[in-house]
């Protein structure tokens, strides 16, 4: 794994929210991730999450832009053992410079032959918990092409926490006639070879081309929140168990649902 990061990643990831790490995986790690993930994926069948068994419509508008299954760590030993490399968080920690990181929650994505695009969003203001040092890493199973589903990104745009969220549909460029301002900005594609990743910002504004080719888009990603986050109230994918029990403030620190997976103490 190539997982060593410089001055120089560091700095240029805080400067524009984004890095990518060419041959993160080599072929033999990639063969694993990607047993690991097909294998996770397939046993949770229709399930998003692993305790929720709501099945999800074939025809449901989230299906038709990518496959997403989440939390694969919690029921797949293969998946868990990726994910809990801390390795990968100690990346996290260093490129956001805090001194541990929690699995907020994995998720495969697959975009699948002719998938839509994904509309330009931020994250971390969907997720349970608000911080400006989240992070994300994002691992190509596939080749990830301008053609098949890229990502793009708006470098710099991590700086701001937007606090509209218009409904986008199946607009992608919805986010802009809120934010004329992000719409000015050149967006940096992401184009990666098998085995390799991006990391980016919690509040990084980004998007996804549609998948116009035959073939089937992998990514597995993981989002991390800074050991120390609290609750803000919104539910996202915590289960209904954990919800009836917290109240706002409340150290996010269970590590049955969020567990550390590296700390410099």
């Amino acid at each position: 794994m190539n997982h060593q990061l410089t001055n120089t990643h560091i700095e240029l990831y805080q400067k524009n929210g984004y890095l990518i790490v060419d041959n993160f995986l080599d072929d033999r790690e990639l063969a694993i991730w990607r047993e690991a993930v097909d294998e996770a994926v397939a046993a949770r069948k229709n399930n998003r999450l692993p305790y929720n068994t709501a099945k999800i419509p074939a025809k449901a508008q989230g299906e038709a832009v990518f496959q997403q299954r989440i939390n694969l760590w919690m029921d797949h030993p293969g998946v868990r053992r990726l994910m809990f490399d801390d390795r990968i968080g100690k990346m996290a920690a260093d490129l956001e410079g805090v001194d541990g990181i929690r699995i907020w929650h994995d998720q495969a994505l697959i975009k699948h032959p002719w998938a839509n695009p994904t509309t330009w969003h931020q994250d971390n203001t969907k997720w349970s918990f608000s911080s400006e040092h989240a992070i994300t890493i994002w691992v190509a199973l596939d080749n990830v092409t301008l053609q098949n589903g890229c990502m793009f990104f708006l470098p710099g745009s991590h700086k701001a926490r937007l606090k509209d969220h218009p409904a986008a549909g199946n607009r992608v460029g919805a986010m802009f006639e809120t934010y004329p301002e992000l719409g000015g900005l050149e967006p940096a594609p992401v184009v990666l070879r098998a085995g390799g990743c991006s990391f980016h910002n919690g509040l990084m504004v980004h998007a996804a081309h549609a998948n116009m080719t035959p073939y089937p888009r992998r990514a597995f990603t993981c989002a991390y929140m800074p050991n120390g986050s609290t609750f803000n109230g919104t539910s996202n994918v915590l289960p209904d168990s954990m919800l009836e029990s917290l109240q706002i403030g409340d150290v996010l620190d269970d590590d049955d649902q969020t567990p550390l997976i590296y700390s410099r103490t």
